[in-house]
């Protein structure tokens, strides 16, 4: 399994900027669909960027496409979310979290919903994000 913290997150305008980073340590060896989730009050989280740790494939949820891009920096072992263009509707908590696939798997599932029970992924501590209008 990986360990993972997060930093980043704020308060911003709509049209801003922010950036996410996740530092990950542990398992260098398996290949994880890692990425962020959101969550708002009264609701489940959400994969909205995700990439797969072995290719760098990335994956988005529709309403961040164009706006939010995921990047590893392999070396650094940290993963990074930068935001633009935030509405106020990205408002959420964000998570950094992470679950072992096989090698030949595909983490396009893992954009929207959890794909199975919270104790089969890796968590970050969660950093809250919130853009005014």
């Amino acid at each position: 399994q990986v360990q993972l913290v997060e930093s980043g997150g704020g308060s911003v305008q709509a049209g801003g900027s922010l950036r996410l980073s996740c530092a990950v340590s542990g398992d260098t060896i398996s290949t994880y669909c890692m990425g962020w989730y959101r969550q708002t009050p009264g609701k489940g989280r959400e994969g909205v960027a995700i990439i797969r740790t072995r290719g760098g494939s990335t994956y988005y949820h529709d309403s961040v496409k164009g706006r939010f891009t995921a990047s590893q920096d392999n070396a650094e072992r940290t993963l990074y979310l930068q935001m633009n263009s935030l509405k106020p509707e990205d408002t959420a908590m964000y998570y950094c979290a992470a679950r072992r696939t096989s090698a030949g798997g595909s983490c396009l599932g893992d954009i929207g919903p959890l794909q199975g029970p919270p104790h089969l992924y890796s968590w970050g501590q969660g950093t809250q994000v919130s853009v005014s209008s």
